[in-house]
């Protein structure tokens, strides 16, 4: 929402001002700094809604300073950039904790696209239902924001948690990937089925040993289904 502090960190100065721009256009008000121990400091000092994370950066790479988040808790939403087209990277950067990624060279208008449907997740299931959903041990709180198998409480990013739920909330349906980005991500359908899929399988684990599992329908989708 509009006065979210957006962390960019990058440290090609053309990126920085075009992303700045159409950024600050949305309302949000921008800081940014050009390398990786720098961008652990700002997290620390400004507590930003969202960082944007380039993947080349000095001193410390965006991998680095997502694992470093990621391990020291910090839940802020991570949207990472790489310059190459390479599944490898993408992967890496999704099974470290980042939210998503955009490829090198992006149009800014998505990158505001992007932005701005991740900050709207939590807007927008405060408008939506939020009776609690149960499915075999599983029981799903929007309200709370808590997902709990039995009587332990699931530890599960933003993201996975949209995840489940979207899948819950269709639960023995099947939802394609172009489907999942839209209800648990907030936005058309990009390309970026890869982030799906790592998400998808981190879910699995955490639900390993529950009635509940996540099917996947050959050249389809996936579904939620309970024993």
């Amino acid at each position: 929402m509009p006065n979210d502090i957006i962390l960019l960190v990058d440290d090609e100065p053309s990126i920085l001002q075009l992303s700045q721009m159409y950024l600050a256009r949305e309302g949000y008000r921008i800081e940014s700094v050009r390398d990786g121990e720098a961008a652990l400091d700002a997290v620390e000092r400004l507590q930003p809604a969202l960082i944007v994370l380039d993947v080349m950066l000095p001193k410390l790479d965006g991998f680095e300073v997502c694992r470093r988040l990621r391990a020291s808790r910090n839940d802020t939403a991570i949207l990472m950039l790489t310059a190459r087209d390479e599944d490898i990277d993408k992967i890496l950067g999704l099974e470290l904790g980042a939210d998503d990624y955009l490829t090198k060279p992006f149009n800014p208008r998505e990158l505001a696209a992007r932005v701005k449907a991740i900050l709207r997740r939590g807007e927008r299931r405060d408008s939506e239902e939020t009776k609690p959903i149960r499915i075999g041990d599983l029981t799903i709180d929007p309200a709370r924001r808590e997902a709990r198998l039995n009587s332990r409480t699931l530890n599960l990013r933003t993201q996975e948690f949209d995840l489940l739920l979207a899948l819950a909330e269709h639960r023995g349906r099947v939802l394609s990937r172009e489907q999942i980005l839209q209800k648990a991500w907030g936005f058309d359908f990009y390309g970026q089925t890869r982030t799906v899929d790592v998400h998808v399988a981190h879910l699995r684990k955490k639900l390993d040993g529950s009635s509940v599992k996540i099917e996947t329908v050959t050249g389809v989708g996936y579904k939620l289904a309970a024993d």
